[in-house]
């Protein structure tokens, strides 16, 4: 290689390089500062507040630093960047080179989760952002801070875990002690007290008692939700429209019933937050009677029998083809209501065209589905005919209404045989003395002399201890089902006393409301039964 003059005079200088320090000495630091504390309440406020001003005046009395910004989220979790605007908000700031410092109380103050704080330390500090941890008295620039700050992230972090233990801990206590948590900014018609116990709201309860009521008359959840935003109410909290959802979640909380259940779900990690529904995998406790309540336990459990009756059909429904005889109709009373006299089935509604006009007709569903071979003389019932009949039915049955209404009364209130309850109670000592007796008959029956006489009495005492046993559970069916029959009688009662039931058209909610099941007798007859006992005869004209 042949070098040139111009190589021959050419020089190399070297800069020699500055301090971080030196670099920074020209301009002032814009410094910033994050806060936190782990919880709102009210012994935290002090801390948050003292963490503000002292910041703000370390930072203002610094004549190298300018305010940057006081960053503080208060009352929010340091597990989860994601769930501290504040927190982000500075962080992005960073980004943007607005920041060239931050001062925090401690490590734990920073984040509580190991990947979430070393992953934005080395990202602060690849944008040449220090973090200065006055408790631990770290600086993040410095060379040999890397283990260090990775040892006490994972302490922070299980610091956290055992607080959560202890808080999860805490909270299980009361449950055990019966002390209901009530998010009254989110539970439609109820509010804190004076005294710190529920309290109806009264304007708030009707909606309740109205979703309540069009769900048992017969109305999905989306034409319930329909109903109350065409209104203009919108749900607690958030102010949005209802939804489905929103209306399941409201008729199968038991809080409108006056009753808690506690530790429904629960926290699987404290860390990400993440619920899960307890599915026993941890204990629940019910607290009975715990507030006043907005529906009655009948009607409560009305729905629950309703919700699952619907869910029912709905899975027969699937495996249908042509008429879906087992779907739940909220559009139409008379699909879950009208049946076919010969063969049982529901009828469907169909709309015939002849000559160029449509007639809407019912025919029973198996007639429709697998022709004669099923139901060979079901007849084809006219809609307006049928509805004709219906009102007629109805207000026929309210000239009676009073009478039906006095029998329910009396079985409402009509007590139980005094004697079952103790019946039961005595069976039951009996199945225990005789297992007692076997327990006896058993060591006896190992000495041969005895074996013959012990298995003989074994024999006899076994049968008595089933046939105790089968009348034991007989007579629990035989109380639940008349607890069962009181609580809709009770429900019957009250539409009975205080609605005006006369009808001049046919109308779909009325019919939910009164009528058990509509019999087709034969193409001129229906046979109409109402829930209370009553029933009628009804011809069809045409």
């Amino acid at each position: 290689m042949i070098e040139t003059d111009l190589q021959k005079d050419m020089r190399i200088v070297v800069i020699p390089p500055r301090s971080r320090d030196e670099i920074r000495s020209t301009t002032r630091l814009k410094v910033a500062a994050y806060c936190r504390v782990s919880t709102d309440q009210e012994e935290q406020e002090s801390s948050y507040e003292a963490q503000i001003s002292y910041y703000t005046d370390k930072i203002r009395n610094n004549s190298d630093w300018q305010m940057a910004g006081i960053f503080a989220d208060e009352g929010i979790t340091g597990t989860q960047a994601k769930k501290r605007p504040e927190f982000l908000k500075m962080i992005q700031k960073c980004r943007q080179r607005k920041i060239d410092l931050i001062l925090t109380k401690s490590l734990s103050r920073f984040a509580r989760n190991t990947v979430d704080s070393l992953n934005y330390i080395r990202e602060l500090k690849s944008l040449g952002v220090a973090v200065i941890f006055e408790k631990e008295n770290l600086n993040t620039l410095e060379t040999d801070t890397e283990m260090i700050l990775t040892i006490m992230s994972c302490f922070a972090q299980a610091e956290s875990e055992s607080i959560s233990k202890n808080v999860s801990w805490g909270v299980r206590q009361s449950f055990k002690n019966g002390k209901v948590p009530m998010q009254y900014a989110r539970l439609l018609g109820y509010r804190k007290g004076a005294d710190g116990q529920p309290e109806i709201v009264p304007d708030e309860a009707e909606i309740v008692k109205e979703i309540y009521r069009d769900y048992l008359d017969g109305m999905s959840l989306d034409l319930i939700a329909e109903k109350l935003n065409a209104k203009g109410n919108t749900t607690k909290g958030s102010g949005s429209p209802y939804s489905k959802e929103t209306i399941r979640r409201i008729l199968t909380n038991e809080k409108y019933s006056g009753d808690a259940v506690l530790q429904k779900t629960y926290v699987i990690d404290c860390i990400t937050k993440k619920t899960r529904k307890n599915n026993g995998e941890l204990p629940m406790y019910i607290v009975k009677d715990h507030h006043q309540p907005i529906v009655s336990r009948a009607e409560f459990n009305s729905v629950r029998e309703e919700m699952a009756r619907r869910s029912a059909k709905r899975a027969i429904a699937g495996k249908l083809t042509k008429t879906e005889q087992g779907r739940y109709s909220a559009k139409y009373a008379l699909s879950e209501l009208l049946i076919c006299g010969e063969c049982g089935s529901h009828y469907r509604r169909v709309t015939w065209t002849a000559k160029g006009f449509k007639e809407i007709k019912w025919r029973c569903a198996d007639r429709l589905q697998y022709g004669k071979e099923k139901c060979r003389r079901s007849p084809t019932i006219d809609e307006q005919a049928l509805h004709k009949a219906l009102v007629s039915a109805i207000n026929e049955f309210c000239e009676v209404k009073n009478d039906v209404a006095r029998t329910l009364r009396e079985s409402v209130t009509e007590v139980l045989d005094p004697n079952l309850n103790g019946s039961v109670q005595a069976a039951q000592q009996r199945v225990d003395e005789l297992a007692g007796n076997i327990d006896e008959l058993v060591r006896l029956a190992v000495l041969p002399e005895n074996a013959e006489s012990a298995m003989s009495d074994i024999a006899k005492f076994s049968e008595e201890m089933k046939a105790l046993r089968e009348f034991i559970e007989n007579e629990k069916v035989k109380t639940a089902a008349a607890k069962h029959n009181s609580e809709q009688s009770s429900l019957i009662l009250l539409r009975l006393e205080n609605e005006d039931l006369i009808l001049t058209e046919y109308d779909d909610v009325a019919v939910r409301q009164l009528i058990e099941k509509v019999t087709v007798i034969d193409k001129d007859t229906i046979s109409v039964a109402f829930k209370g006992g009553f029933e009628v005869r009804k011809k069809l004209n045409t």
